[in-house]
């Protein structure tokens, strides 16, 4: 499988346990606290297997980076949290800096 599909695949596990961990309620849910646990270890496998293509600058930085980007909006669309100017062009800033790092190769 392409590097850069696992790679995407690992980003949306990640983001999946991310909103997993919110809905646990600090670990009382059992049952997101479950998802969480799996959602993490398939991120981390899947990442795992794209670095063995990816450049590990390059594949973190797009991992962490859209991850972040992702759970920011899912807290303003599903959780309601606040969205203010700056807190928009952060994610500008972030989402460019995943497409830069993109565009500059990392092999695979």
């Amino acid at each position: 499988m392409n590097a850069w599909i696992l790679l995407a695949f690992a980003i949306v596990a990640e983001v999946a346990g991310t909103t997993a961990m919110k809905l646990s309620r600090g670990f009382e849910v059992w049952q997101w606290t479950v998802a969480l646990v799996v959602c993490y270890v398939v991120s981390f496998y899947l990442l795992a297997l794209a670095l063995k293509y990816i450049e590990i600058g390059v594949a973190y930085a797009i991992w962490a980076g859209a991850g972040t980007a992702l759970v920011a909006l899912i807290g303003i669309a599903v959780f309601h949290e606040s969205m203010t100017a700056v807190k928009v062009m952060s994610l500008v800033a972030i989402i460019a800096g995943v497409v830069g790092l993109n565009l500059s190769g990392g092999h695979a």
